[in-house]
């Protein structure tokens, strides 16, 4: 392999790294936003800490757009009364400590 191609093909994977990490940047960074919006706790990560309705447990999870989580069921009950608790503020959240 020439110099000139191990250059390209080095430049080729730094770039894809690098967009690889602006884009986990911008989706904490939009994910914490939404659950500032909604008022939530967030972890370093940017995910939001809610306890779960339907498994009664702790998870950090990311919200999108609707203030849905990422383990959102549309057709299980709890799900839905978990997001409806989100958009009016009152969902249990935890914290490190």
């Amino acid at each position: 392999m020439s110099n000139r191609r191990r250059l390209e093909f080095l430049l080729r994977s730094k770039f894809r790294e690098a967009g690889r990490q602006v884009g986990a940047a911008k989706h904490a960074y939009d994910t914490a936003r939404e659950a500032t919006a909604a008022d939530l706790d967030v972890d370093d990560d940017g995910k939001v800490r809610i306890v779960c309705r339907r498994y009664a447990e702790k998870r950090a999870v990311d919200l999108d757009k609707g203030f849905r989580p990422d383990c959102f069921d549309p057709d299980h009950q709890d799900c839905v009364g978990c997001v409806e608790d989100i958009r009016e503020g009152r969902i249990q959240t935890w914290d490190d400590d």
